[in-house]
């Protein structure tokens, strides 16, 4: 019974650490957004349930739902029209990645789409700043550009250290002060 206890014991830290892992909960409606700041350079990571983006969450079928695919995926790739940091940080657009099974973007357009009629897009996006001490904060259009979206759960790390926020309709300014 001891090796039992003990076993089960052991066993509960790996199952948590295990389902930290395992992603977060899609849910429409919802991003996360994980934004660091190393040197002079900003990135922000982006998990988006492509219904909250396009109203599906598979390919394309028809004309009407490739424009719009076409036109989040533009929004996306033009990032600086959809974040913006303050300007005294001197921050401009470095890189875009994106990536979805169900749209054949990225590395994970050699996976096949998820079956459980879930599908998310990500997109690793990379500014380089001048004055990355004048970071304050990220005017963010997310809420403009997608209607279907209500809220962004955000996940912070900076030379000053961590911190979370969630915005919500119609507040896309993200603080990057403490309070």
């Amino acid at each position: 019974m001891r090796r039992l206890l003990a076993a089960a014991c052991l066993a509960l830290p790996l199952a948590a650490s295990a389902q930290q892992h395992a992603g977060h909960a899609h849910t429409h409606g919802q991003a996360r957004l994980d934004v660091a700041l190393d040197g002079g350079q900003l990135s922000l990571a982006l998990e988006v349930p492509l219904d909250s983006l396009v109203g599906f969450e598979r390919a394309p079928r028809t004309a009407q739902e490739r424009a719009r695919v076409d036109a989040v995926l533009a929004g996306l790739r033009a990032a600086d029209g959809l974040v913006r940091p303050n300007p005294e940080a001197g921050c401009r657009l470095a890189g875009v990645e994106l990536n979805s099974a169900a749209l054949k973007l990225g590395p994970a357009a050699s996976s096949a789409a998820p079956d459980d009629g879930h599908a998310d897009l990500d997109a690793d996006l990379r500014f380089d700043c001048t004055q990355p001490e004048r970071l304050r904060r990220i005017d963010l259009d997310l809420f403009k550009a997608w209607p279907r979206l209500q809220r962004v759960d955000v996940q912070v790390a900076l030379p000053s250290g961590q911190l979370k926020r969630t915005l919500k309709r119609p507040d896309g300014r993200l603080s990057l002060e403490r309070p």
